[in-house]
């Protein structure tokens, strides 16, 4: 089956930028919204993550209003009636994926693929909503998905081989680098990369240095882009802590454990660079 149709579930800061790869790639794409404003904000983003590819000389204007006229954002998930793979990029809450993924195999047609974009729920959980376990994959994408070349395309003991090749494949016409992993939660980067940050917060938290020293240690000394706890504000001091939970709850190691600093500041809304402060301000 050749992935022609694509559907989006959540138009967001990670939704919209799947949307708008695949859209240029040459996909058809129908974004779900819960409502107009949404779906208005989440052609908004589209159009300014395209406006500044013009900018940059990346796209001319015409092939940017080609784009555009191939992403449809709609209210009503029937719209995805008709979808050859739909990607679901829901907040992360597995209760809320576990309904969407539900009501996607009620509407979706018998051959379509369903994969999710969470970036640490084990997709078995997701697939056991439906009755095609066999067509459900993980297809994490990173932020900004137009910028980011690694797509993580995770398997279930029960995804199918003809399934894998197919969304690989995909994947790859997109441009992105496919790495595979197995239906572990975290998967490979998030396994990795979270027990870091949370280093990073427990050093802080103790005092060993300055977040400022922290960060600039890990800048120069590793050759990273950017250090563990300016990480953390990029992804969301919430995401974190969320997917923290989830590895512990997957592994019970202390080293997947919330400190308590990071529990604290989420707990008083201070989420980084989208709330205006974490480790730092904004």
């Amino acid at each position: 089956m050749a992935i022609e149709r694509v559907g989006v579930i959540g138009g967001g800061l990670m939704g919209s930028g799947i949307a708008e790869v695949c859209a240029r790639a040459g996909s058809e794409v129908v974004v779900h919204e819960i409502d107009a404003a949404a779906a208005e904000s989440a052609l908004g983003r589209v159009e300014a993550s395209l406006g500044k590819a013009v900018d940059r000389g990346k796209l001319d204007a015409t092939q940017r209003e080609e784009i555009l006229a191939r992403i449809t954002v709609a209210t009503d998930l029937d719209r995805q009636s008709d979808r050859d793979l739909i990607i679901e990029a829901a907040t992360e809450s597995e209760e809320l994926k576990r309904e969407i993924f539900g009501s996607l195999d009620r509407i979706a047609p018998n051959d379509a693929i369903l994969a999710s974009n969470t970036s640490s729920i084990p997709i078995t959980r997701l697939a056991a909503a439906t009755s095609r376990p066999s067509q459900v994959v993980g297809l994490h994408f990173f932020n900004p998905v137009p910028v980011m070349a690694l797509v993580e395309l995770v398997t279930t003991v029960k995804t199918a081989d003809e399934t894998t090749k197919e969304v690989r494949s995909y994947a790859e016409s997109l441009g992105k680098t496919v790495i595979l992993a197995k239906d572990r939660a975290g998967f490979v980067v998030n396994m990795l990369l979270v027990p870091y940050m949370l280093a990073a917060i427990r050093m802080y938290e103790a005092g060993v240095a300055s977040a400022e020293d922290i960060d600039t240690g890990m800048r120069l000394g590793a050759n990273h882009p950017m250090g563990p706890l300016e990480l953390t504000d990029f992804v969301g001091l919430d995401t974190t802590k969320f997917v923290a939970d989830v590895l512990f709850d997957e592994f019970k190691e202390p080293l997947y454990a919330s400190p308590p600093l990071l529990t604290r500041m989420v707990e008083a809304g201070l989420h980084g660079r989208k709330t205006g402060e974490g480790f730092y301000q904004y």
